[in-house]
């Protein structure tokens, strides 16, 4: 199985669609993914995923199924380092977060002090229990750490979804706290993330990534650097997010 796992084009949070430029990044993806081989295509019932899909439902002729599961995951934490105002889970400074070892485990990080008092376990519970019922209907059943290949097949799985649950996602097929990916990677606007199963012994499958967050079709049209999901790589480079 391969799934292609693929961020939203430049956002217009303000009216959940798509900026000018993010809807140029939507064509040029749909382009890149016109000719692959692509069997189901699942899509977030966000504006700006389902009018990101759109480009590549038309261009493919492709009909896509909503999932509410994939919308953005923005459910909110307590962040110490303002007074314990809710933020989004994705956004805790290093100076905090690294502080606590739970949060460097798939499976303590619910435990983590900042996790108190939060839906944000119980959110990322939902999105992996539907994730794995996406996965069984199309062959493999979760079981512990890994999946079993109860019907191991080379089907092809476009998710369209948002950094935050794109996140999740990954952190459950590889078993890495989710903390680590929202806080070390970052996956570009309208970037491809390609996974696939490896069966090594009969029947026991997992995943593995082959590209992360690939923007080969955007740099080729010679888009800018589009720096969504990131903070200011300088502190002093006023013009870029800080906090």
């Amino acid at each position: 199985m391969k799934i292609y796992l693929i961020r939203h084009a430049d956002p217009d949070y303000e009216n959940d669609s798509l900026t000018e430029l993010g809807r140029k990044e939507a064509s040029l993806l749909a382009e890149r993914l016109k000719d692959e081989r692509i069997d189901y295509i699942y899509v977030s019932t966000m504006g700006r995923a389902m009018e990101t899909a759109g480009f590549t439902q038309k261009l493919r002729h492709q009909k896509a199924e909503a999932a509410n599961w994939l919308r953005e995951f923005d459910t909110k934490i307590s962040r110490p380092d303002k007074d314990f105002q809710m933020g989004i889970a994705w956004d805790i400074l290093p100076d905090y977060w690294t502080k606590e070892e739970d949060f460097f485990n798939v499976h303590t990080f619910p435990k983590a002090n900042m996790m108190h008092d939060s839906f944000v376990p119980m959110h990322y519970r939902d999105v992996c229990d539907n994730l794995d019922r996406m996965l069984a209907k199309h062959g493999y059943e979760r079981e512990g750490d890994y999946y079993r290949a109860e019907r191991a097949n080379d089907d092809v799985i476009a998710l369209f979804s948002h950094f935050g649950c794109g996140c999740v996602i990954l952190s459950h097929l590889l078993n890495i706290s989710p903390t680590l990916l929202w806080h070390g990677f970052a996956a570009a606007p309208a970037s491809l993330t390609e996974i696939v199963t490896e069966e090594r012994r009969k029947g026991i499958a997992s995943f593995r990534v082959n590209h992360y967050g690939d923007t080969a079709h955007l740099d080729a049209a010679g888009l800018p650097r589009n720096v969504a999901a990131r903070f200011c790589e300088m502190y002093d480079n006023e013009d870029e997010r800080h906090d």
